[in-house]
């Protein structure tokens, strides 16, 4: 097991683009940053030279470097330091080639209070919509020619006229000299429309009798079939030790120890840890128990943190960019911030979402809950190696599932990621684990990760 350190240390970034001043002006290739510095007893650090290193890593804040870079400016008299990313002494990369539309990307700063390269304070934070100011030097110029998008244009009539019908239409020729009657051509026309509506109903009601007398012939002992509505559907003869249950109206064959959530519909078994908790054996939003780190079927849904089973842990969720004042958004979209300091879906915070089984938006089943950090980690400390092979090892078979970014960007697969109801400060903790590590974090809350329940 790894030991883990913590160093205080309160950093407060700001990160801007220098504009250009005029229409035709390029955009300079640097970022302002600024930080408080405060050593390890919370003291400022001020009007003293500091020595700092800034990466630029790209996917993740696991990810590759690509641009380092280092300074020595001093602090002012209220500990705040002041730089321009991209001015530095360059150790590795070119800051203008870094391409920002292949992000996301993390600004990771590491800094030795004394002056020199002896790095003791680590942060790293992801870069949301600042940088990509840059990534609008990309618009600068235009080649080649334009096609027309224009959604309103694409879906009318006149995106279909060709040279040959305006030919056509020029040749047409003759007047209606006025003994020509049709008047009638309406009338016949809806009373035709009329019965070809009566006969597709009526075919359609032959059809559906047709289909629930017409039941498929079993093939294997034990098998059953039902009506979903529309068809007869055959359900597959279950094996020895398995029970029957109505799961939405389908009868399922689960395991006889196996529980059904009838709100969610959740199927699971209970598993009990070598700490002597008892845990679901899978995700939320799971339909198995995993049999390996990448088994899909196993990952489950990606909730925000303090939010309640409303629709947006889906995968495919949409997003929208609108923060919720309440604790129930009322909608099911996955709320993206990339704006606010803390990152949250919802404004203000409130800190007193998931705690405990009878806690607001509490997702998990009834008797279930979030665990604590406390709790997630006692578990870790059990995994026979600290990485996405001991999750999958230990009795609670941790897929790696991965997560969805607060922007709304992606789906990375490379790490596991499992919400506690643990706060701190204006984040919350997480457990992350990826192929070669894991740890124990603290992470904004409008991230999406996994969630684990723990019987109460």
């Amino acid at each position: 097991m790894k030991n883990l350190f913590t160093i205080c240390v309160t950093i407060l970034m700001t990160a801007g683009v220098f504009l250009p001043q005029q229409a035709n002006a390029q955009s300079p290739d640097k970022m302002s940053y600024q930080a408080v510095m405060r050593d390890g007893s919370d003291n400022l650090i001020t009007s003293s030279t500091v020595g700092m290193r800034i990466q630029i890593l790209q996917d993740s804040e696991f990810g590759a470097a690509v641009y380092v870079e280092t300074h020595t400016p001093t602090t002012n008299a209220n500990g705040l330091v002041s730089l321009e990313i991209g001015t530095g002494t360059v150790v590795n990369g070119d800051f203008t080639t870094v391409d920002w539309s292949n992000g996301p990307y993390f600004i990771k700063t590491e800094t030795d209070p004394t002056g020199g390269t002896s790095y003791t304070i680590t942060g790293t934070t992801q870069l949301m919509s600042v940088p990509y100011a840059l990534h609008a030097k990309t618009a600068e110029t235009v080649t080649g020619g334009i096609t027309e998008s224009d959604p309103v244009y694409g879906a009318s009539q006149a995106a279909n006229i060709t040279s040959s019908d305006i030919t056509n239409l020029s040749n047409l020729m003759g007047t209606n000299s006025g003994d020509q009657d049709i008047s009638g051509i309406t009338t016949n026309s809806n009373a035709i429309t009329a019965i070809q509506s009566e006969q597709l109903t009526q075919n359609n009601a032959i059809a559906l009798n047709t289909a629930k007398v017409s039941a498929a012939t079993g093939t294997q002992t034990g098998e059953m079939q039902y009506w979903n509505g529309a068809a007869w559907v055959t359900v597959a003869a279950g094996t020895s030790g398995q029970k029957l249950s109505n799961v939405n109206g389908i009868p399922t064959w689960i395991a006889n120890d196996a529980m059904v959530d009838p709100i969610s519909l959740q199927i699971w078994i209970d598993v009990t840890s070598p700490t002597g908790e008892i845990w679901m054996d899978r995700n939320l939003g799971a339909t198995q128990v995993a049999t390996s780190s990448i088994d899909a079927a196993s990952y489950g849904d990606l909730y925000q943190w303090g939010r309640g089973a409303d629709g947006h842990e889906s995968r495919t969720s949409s997003t929208t960019s609108t923060l919720s004042t309440t604790d129930n958004p009322g909608h099911g979209d996955f709320i993206t911030d990339v704006l606010s300091p803390n990152s949250d879906w919802r404004s203000p915070q409130n800190d007193n979402l998931w705690q405990g089984v009878s806690g607001t938006n509490n997702p998990c089943p009834s008797d279930y809950r979030l665990p604590t950090e406390a709790e997630l980690e006692a578990e870790r400390t059990n995994w026979s190696t600290d990485d996405a092979a001991g999750a999958f090892g230990s009795p609670l078979k941790l897929p790696m599932a991965g997560f969805r970014y607060g922007s709304g960007a992606g789906i990375p697969l490379s790490r596991g990621g499992y919400w506690t109801s643990t706060v701190s400060g204006t984040l919350s903790r997480r457990l992350g684990f990826s192929s070669s590590s894991g740890s124990m974090t603290s992470i904004i809350r409008s991230n999406g990760y996994s969630v684990r329940c723990i019987k109460d």
